[in-house]
């Protein structure tokens, strides 16, 4: 994994802390992170139009791997800002880079990378990245 920074990240979005996110050793679950990390790579799908392009033609992303390493705990109450950008990118897929940046403590929390497949869902099988998605899926 590489070492992600919030300025490399072509995409932000902010989330508090919740109290329900924190876990019996009083710090944010590990699993809550993924969450995180589903929420930017969402907000940039829609915003690439990917989503729709999904809807229209049957062709859309499919998480197949991600992975998070953790630099310290979050507590509440906490704003969040989390990043995303593209680090890789082949033929029929492409890796986003993750960060999460805590705004109490002024550092990162968090990097994580997902590993996504261009995915045909009416043929159950991986298709070519399509030609519209490319201009956002330019590597940073």
């Amino acid at each position: 994994m590489s070492r992600p920074t919030l300025e490399a990240c072509t995409h932000t979005i902010e989330r508090p802390v919740t109290w329900g996110s924190m876990d019996a050793f009083n710090h944010v679950n590990n699993t809550v992170y993924f969450r995180y990390f589903e929420d930017v790579r969402i907000a940039f799908f829609e915003e690439a139009g990917i989503t729709s392009f999904m809807e229209e033609h049957g062709i859309g992303p499919i998480l197949a791997s991600t992975q998070c390493r953790f630099k310290f705990p979050l507590t509440y109450p906490d704003t969040l800002t989390i990043g995303t950008y593209i680090s890789e990118r082949s033929d029929d897929r492409f890796t986003m880079s993750y960060v999460v940046y805590s705004q109490t403590h002024k550092k990162i929390a968090a990097v994580g990378e997902g590993l996504v497949v261009s995915y045909d869902y009416n043929q159950n099988q991986k298709a070519p990245l399509p030609q519209e998605w490319l201009p956002f899926l330019q590597v940073a």
